[in-house]
C-alpha cells in the first residue's frame, strides 16, 4: 500500500468535499475516478474506509457502495477483504500514441481552441487569485509536483505531473470551484498531452514555464501570474492543435500551422479563409 497523506493540499482537500445533490452515484464515480485518473491519488492508495468516505462526500453508504462498485468495475479501484483490506487505487495505463492520435482525430481544431481558451481562462484566474491569497507553506506542493515533471521520464507521468501542476494552483487559490473546475479540464485533456510532453525539450520548456508561474505567485505579481499560467496553456494548446492538422486523413492532408502558436488560439474574425478540417 502506498502512502501520500503527507503534505495532504487543497487538490487532495478537494476531491473529499461533499459532491452535488444530483445523480451522487455518478457524482462521487467521477470525482474519484477523476482523481485518480490525474494521480492525485496515488496507485495503491488505501481509501478512506466507507464510514468516514461517504461522510466527507456528503452521500450515504449505500451510495458510496455503488460508486465504488462502479470504479472497480472501470478498474479504478480495487477491494481486499480481510485483515488490512478495503478499498485501494489502481492507476490506469494511459492508452499507447496510435489510440491517442486516434482520440486526437475525434477532436475538431475549433474544439481544441475552444477548449483552450477555456483551461487557460481558469489557470489564468487560479494564478491571479494564488498570488493574492497564498501563504509560503501552500506553494511546498507546487514546487514538489514542478520537481516531479523535471525528472519525469515517460510522457504518462508527465502528463499527469503537468495536469496536477494547474490543479494545484486552483487549489493555492483556495477555490474549490476552481480547483475541481480544473480536475475536470485535466482528465478531459491530459490524456492527450502525452503527445506534445514525450520531447524532452518541451517538458523542459514547460517546466520553466511553471518554475515562472510559481516565482510571480510567490511575489504576489498577480497580473504577471495571470499572463504566464495562460501562456503556458495556450502554448500546449497550439502544440496539440498542431499535431491535429498534421494527422493524416485530415480534410486537406497534413498542413503546417500559420503564425505562431498564440496565433492559432485567438479567436478568428469574420472573413478569415482558413477553415478546420
Amino acid at each position: 500500500m502506498v502512502a501520500v497523506k503527507q503534505g495532504m493540499g487543497g487538490a487532495r482537500r478537494a476531491v473529499f468535499t461533499p459532491v452535488d445533490n444530483r445523480a451522487r452515484v455518478e457524482a462521487v464515480v467521477r470525482r474519484l475516478g477523476d482523481a485518480i485518473e490525474l494521480g492525485l491519488l496515488a496507485d495503491g492508495e488505501q481509501l478512506p474506509g466507507e464510514s468516514e468516505l461517504a461522510g466527507q462526500l456528503g452521500v450515504s453508504t449505500v451510495t458510496l457502495r455503488e460508486a465504488l462498485m462502479a470504479l472497480r468495475q472501470q478498474g479504478l479501484v480495487i477491494t481486499r477483504r480481510g485483515r488490512g483490506g478495503g478499498s485501494f487505487v489502481s492507476l490506469p495505463e494511459l492508452p499507447g500514441t496510435e489510440r491517442l492520435q486516434a482520440r486526437l482525430a475525434g477532436w475538431s481544431t475549433e474544439e481544441l481552441r475552444d477548449l483552450g481558451d477555456h483551461w487557460a481562462a481558469v489557470s489564468g484566474a487560479a494564478a491571479r487569485l494564488a498570488a493574492q491569497r497564498t501563504e509560503p507553506e501552500d506553494l511546498l506542493q507546487l514546487r514538489r509536483t514542478l520537481d516531479e515533471l523535471a525528472h519525469a521520464d515517460d510522457a504518462a507521468a508527465r502528463s499527469r505531473m503537468y495536469g496536477r501542476f494547474h490543479v494545484e494552483l486552483a487549489a493555492a487559490a483556495q477555490s474549490a470551484r476552481l480547483t475541481r473546475e480544473q480536475v475536470g479540464l485535466q482528465t478531459e485533456i491530459g490524456a492527450l498531452l502525452c503527445l506534445v510532453l514525450a520531447q524532452d525539450a518541451y517538458r523542459e520548456e514547460v517546466a520553466e514555464r511553471h518554475r515562472s508561474v510559481i516565482s510571480a505567485v510567490q511575489d504576489g505579481a498577480s497580473d504577471s501570474a495571470r499572463e504566464l499560467a495562460e501562456r503556458c496553456v495556450q502554448e500546449s494548446t497550439a502544440r496539440l492543435i498542431a499535431l491535429r492538422l498534421a494527422l493524416p486523413g485530415t480534410a486537406s492532408g497534413p498542413r503546417p500551422l500559420e503564425g505562431t502558436h498564440e496565433e492559432q488560439l485567438r479567436p478568428r474574425r469574420h472573413g478569415d479563409s482558413r477553415r478546420d478540417p
